[in-house]
């Protein structure tokens, strides 16, 4: 019979997943029912509401709204719930197992259009002004393009919305769940709802014995 994951445990596998404390978490649920937003890291909670005895939550992150889900209000108010002692599960567990195979690092010489699964660390050279456009759903939106490079050459970075204010010329950043595409003949990569963009640090020696003027896109 398969297990039914209990609010716990899946509070800690959200935490998981997009990388942020897990107590601190649990303490933005408890402002966002409170106050109804609240933000935790690189995430957003908003509270909209509450039926029966369940809060209603949404969660963002620079792609949009990536989880919604609802929490026993006793679950809330019970102050001595912790996150972390569900960190042991065998969800988290498949889901760490599953992260770790995934997170092979590509090279950006290696890049070809249509591939999809794109996980690579890079630098931000430069970042295009934001334009307005209107997307295939009819809303508006910022669309901005930067100039990655590794020690391997350079591509575009398509950044949307928000993910265009979370970089800056000369960051680092760690690509996760990216595919490449091709626009009027030049290869680019775009990061979807499920992918991940975020500033790290240590990459500097890496890119040291780089000539960006002979790199070849």
């Amino acid at each position: 019979m398969r297990h039914k994951r209990s609010i716990g445990e899946y509070l800690a596998f959200l935490s998981i997943k997009y990388q942020v404390d897990p107590e601190k978490f649990l303490n933005a649920l408890r402002l966002a029912r409170e106050h109804k937003k609240s933000n935790c890291g690189h995430v957003s909670i908003e509270c909209r509401g509450k039926i029966n005895a369940k809060q209603i939550f949404l969660m963002r992150n620079d792609s949009g709204v990536v989880a919604q889900f609802r929490v026993f209000e006793d679950f809330l108010l019970e102050s001595r719930n912790s996150l972390r002692k569900f960190m042991e599960t065998d969800m988290i567990r498949r889901h760490l197992s599953k992260k770790s195979k995934a997170a092979h690092s590509h090279s950006i010489r290696d890049l070809r259009s249509g591939m999809t699964h794109v996980n690579l660390k890079a630098k931000i050279l430069e970042v295009t002004e934001p334009r307005r456009v209107i997307t295939r759903f009819g809303n508006y939106a910022s669309v901005a393009k930067a100039l990655i490079a590794d020690e391997t050459g350079t591509i575009k970075l398509c950044l949307w919305n928000e993910q265009i204010d979370s970089v800056s010329v000369g960051d680092t950043v760690q690509i996760e769940n990216a595919r490449v595409s091709t626009f009027r003949g030049e290869r680019q990569l775009s990061i979807g709802i499920k992918g991940v963009l975020n500033s790290v640090e240590g990459f500097e020696s890496k890119m040291a014995p780089m000539n960006l003027s002979t790199v070849q896109t």
